[in-house]
């Protein structure tokens, strides 16, 4: 663009000159004639010859590189004023259109590729094994598949479904340095990389009183919009978070008056810096969205599939491929032609779903299905293991999804067993996995140390149920309470301080001999989860200090939940199943519960009480819930 007036100038005084540029057109139907512009050159639109759009449509599709011989036409009235002292007056009055242009099109030779014959295309892939044709697609891609597992290759394939499916809704997450972006900005001229992530809701939805393409927005002008470094996402507009959840679920936004459809793909991409383990240990795998998405379960729901980018090696010199593939046009053109074919009933031939799967799951899954056999499969020819294969990845991208929803929402999402069966034979019935997700991860069952339980309570902040580690410790004293991360809340302090007196006047009654009053106690209140602290942990916090008077750890893998008042009195056990839920996710296999909670446990899903065994211990007595928690 710098260049556009020496461009210019050398046309006009060669009579004609070549250049390389982008160009794109449009039918001006008032005058019958195609009007072209130029993306780089600096030229006011011109007449485009009908014969090239006629030969490259795709030059009515976006525009399109080519090789151009530009002429210029002297106006004729330049060839008058240099006989007159004074130029000829100018007529006024005329509007100047691109048929007025001294600038024409001598000649026009495409530098991408102008047309794609898909079926051709889709007719050599029978000449091909489906390993043969999965290592073209890579090698056109950039990527080496010798160097990859055949995980690995799923995972690489898997960044190019937005692109071949419409309104696909994909999250990866991962290890900096792995190219999540490299698809998107490298390969397909039909997506768009915003780096940071940083966009506003006129920019993504178009502008309220706008018309052509300011009214639609990058969803209607794009096949791929791609968020990278989700961390920075941030819409000045507070509504930009609700357009985009409604976008992402149906393909349709509402703009003034106005509901528009679209089919862009939207990708978020974005950096893990723990591992997956230890993240999971505190909170959920969509922890690095900024705060006005966290804990937003709806949003999340609208995932189709999440890519576990720790999975996928830093890019090295050895997974780059030095064998041939398709011109990157071709790869882009058949992925975008793609888009028009609709594969998700390949499932239906041998499968069927299982219960697990609500609505949105079934949509969720059979996207990631059709978009990957349609990148592997496009002539749809799949056997019963090649529809098993790819249907089991999909449901892994899923569940994935789901698994964090129930850390973050419970019993909302409680049904993840996501799996299928056989649609001859309904007793051959499998539920998928995935690998990262370990019961017992923040529960281990195996005896903790002395002074250590695990309570679950609801947070102050969020009044959401979570699990929380109380390490106490006795040490030599005079019955002195010390405490560390309970943060400034005055319930949760108070909360503590009802344990520590209730440990002083009845700790003796837990286990006789203890000599309490020898000893001073400290306690650190471990959140998790990060759901902030929480005031209903005054009986785990007892059982912790008669487990640090007494040297004698609590029952493996057990959960305490309850509140003890100033006044020595207990408060009556509620929200039993979400206690019992929580505990089941994070690990643990036993909760101390009152006697008058067995009435409650009728109405406990058959999935919790077989996962967790309740011990009970007399109602309003908690020297005896602390005797039954160590077992005495």
């Amino acid at each position: 663009p710098d260049e556009s007036e020496v461009i210019k100038s050398k046309i006009r005084e060669l009579g004609s000159y070549t250049v390389i540029d982008k160009v794109s057109a449009r039918l001006d139907e008032r005058s019958d004639q195609y009007v072209a512009y130029f993306t780089n050159l600096s030229i006011e639109p011109f007449v485009m010859p009908a014969q090239y759009v006629r030969e490259y449509t795709k030059i009515l599709q976006g525009g399109i590189w080519c090789i151009l011989r530009i002429q210029y036409t002297h106006p004729v009235d330049d060839d008058f004023d240099d006989l007159f002292d004074e130029p000829l007056p100018k007529k006024r009055g005329k509007k100047h259109g691109p048929e007025d242009s001294p600038f024409s099109v001598i000649s026009l030779n495409p530098i991408q590729m102008p047309n794609l014959d898909l079926d051709a295309m889709i007719a050599e892939r029978r000449h091909f094994s489906t390993d043969q044709w999965q290592q073209l697609l890579l090698r056109s891609a950039g990527y080496e598949p010798t160097a990859l597992s055949e995980r690995e290759r799923m995972h690489f394939l898997e960044r190019m479904v937005p692109l071949a499916e419409r309104n696909y809704n994909l999250c990866e997450l991962g290890p900096r340095g792995t190219g999540k972006s490299h698809i998107y900005k490298e390969v397909s001229p039909y997506a768009i990389l915003l780096s940071g992530g940083q966009t506003t809701t006129a920019n993504l939805f178009g502008r309220m009183n706008a018309k052509g393409e300011g009214r639609l927005g990058l969803v209607g002008l794009w096949d791929c919009i791609t968020f990278d470094e989700v961390a920075g996402m941030n819409f000045k507009d507070a509504n930009a978070v609700q357009i985009m959840k409604d976008y992402m679920a149906s393909g349709s936004y509402a703009r003034g008056r106005d509901t528009l459809n679209a089919d862009a793909s939207i990708v978020l991409e974005g950096n893990i810096n723990d591992t997956v383990e230890s993240v999971l240990k505190t909170t959920h795998l969509f922890d690095p969205f900024p705060p006005e998405f966290h804990d937003d379960s709806a949003f999340f729901d609208r995932i189709h599939c999440y890519l576990p980018g720790w999975e996928i090696p830093k890019m090295r010199s050895n997974l780059l491929t030095e064998h041939y593939g398709l011109i990157t046009d071709c790869l882009s053109e058949f992925c975008k032609e793609m888009r028009r074919k609709d594969f998700t009933h390949l499932i239906d031939r041998y499968f069927r779903l299982n219960s697990d799967f609500n609505k949105r799951d079934e949509i969720a899954v059979r996207k990631t299905f059709s978009g990957l056999a349609k990148l592997l499969f496009p002539d749809g020819r799949m056997g019963k293991e090649d529809v098993r294969w790819i249907l089991e990845y999909a449901i892994e991208g899923r569940r994935r999804v789901k698994e964090q929803l129930k850390i973050m929402a419970g019993v909302e999402f409680i049904d993840v067993a996501l799996g299928y069966y056989d649609a001859d034979d309904a007793t051959d019935a499998r539920v998928v996995s995935v690998p990262e997700q370990s019961s017992g991860a923040l529960i281990p069952d195996e005896p903790l140390l002395p002074g250590h339980v695990f309570g679950v309570g609801r947070s102050a902040d969020t009044g959401e149920f979570a699990v929380y580690k109380l390490e106490n410790r006795a040490v030599a004293g005079e019955m002195k309470l010390q405490t560390e991360g309970l943060g400034k809340s005055k319930a949760v302090r108070e909360a503590m301080d009802a344990a520590f007196r209730f440990f002083v006047g009845n700790g003796s009654r837990v286990a006789p001999g203890m000599h309490i009053d020898r000893k001073d106690y400290l306690l650190f209140l471990n959140d998790l989860q990060g759901k902030g602290v929480s005031d209903e942990l005054s009986l785990a916090e007892f059982v912790g200090l008669a487990s640090s008077a007494a040297n004698r750890p609590v029952t493996p893998a057990l959960v305490v939940s309850g509140i003890i008042r100033l006044s020595g009195t207990m408060d009556d056990l509620r929200g039993l199943e979400d206690i019992m839920r929580v505990a089941k996710n994070a690990g643990g296999k036993r909760v101390l519960l009152p006697m008058s909670a067995i009435r409650d446990l009728q109405g406990i899903p058959p999935e919790l009480m077989g996962a967790v065994s309740p011990i009970f211990y007399m109602d309003g007595d908690p020297a005896d819930a602390a005797k039954k928690a160590l077992e005495l």
